[in-house]
């Protein structure tokens, strides 16, 4: 008797359940999307002179385990490039990432009715900071989003489906809250309503000579 196969993953966050989707055939998945951007969202418009968006080097806090089509670290720093602008005249604001992991571990080996499940971490953390004239910090916030998912293993292309999704949905968490806080903590230098428009150009005039002149 063959028993059928269910392709299921499960992902928590906090209390809520959520279900992460899976196609049946092993490695016989659909392509994956491309890779999601900012540039359509809001923009975050910073009354400083410019916003710089650091690259951190190399560190146990940015580790990512393969396969990993989507890096949380190259998606934290396009979202601090896409969403923030400055508009302002003095000051700088800068844009840090403190933390972007993407982590496995065997959560069941499995065995003759059951299938092997691995349990996958997600973790961003970023850091916006308004900096003076003179260098010191007069300003900051912080956003954290963290996922965790625990998925069938059904090959190559299944792990690297739920790794795809978990930073996805990680993505998403990470861009609310990144709004949130920075409306929060940094409203005084957070430019809010439609850019000004441009003053009209002056109406040329002209002295009008007397009729029959």
């Amino acid at each position: 008797m063959t028993l059928p196969r269910r392709h299921m993953l499960t992902a928590s966050l906090g209390l809520a359940p959520l279900v992460l989707a899976a196609c049946a055939g092993g490695d016989a998945q659909p392509p994956l999307q491309p890779a999601p951007g900012y540039g359509f969202l809001t923009p975050l418009r910073l009354n400083v002179l410019e916003v710089e968006v650091l690259e951190p080097p190399p560190a146990l806090n940015f580790r990512i385990d393969p396969p990993a089509p989507l890096s949380p670290l190259a998606q934290a720093l396009r979202m601090g490039r896409e969403r923030l602008s400055a508009v302002g005249t003095t000051g700088r604001a800068r844009f840090m990432v403190d933390n972007a992991t993407l982590t496995r571990e065997l959560a069941q080996p499995g065995g003759l009715f059951s299938q092997r499940t691995e349990r996958l971490t997600a973790v961003i953390r970023v850091r916006v900071e308004v900096l003076d004239n003179e260098g010191r910090r007069v300003g900051f916030a912080e956003a954290e989003a963290r996922r965790t998912a625990t998925a069938i293993d059904d090959g190559e292309a299944s792990r690297a489906r739920a790794a795809d999704q978990i930073v996805r949905q990680a993505m998403d968490d990470l861009n609310v809250e990144f709004e949130f806080q920075l409306r929060r903590n940094l409203r005084d230098w957070l430019m809010t309503g439609d850019p000004a428009a441009p003053l009209p150009a002056p109406l040329q005039q002209e002295t009008l000579s007397p009729t029959g002149s």
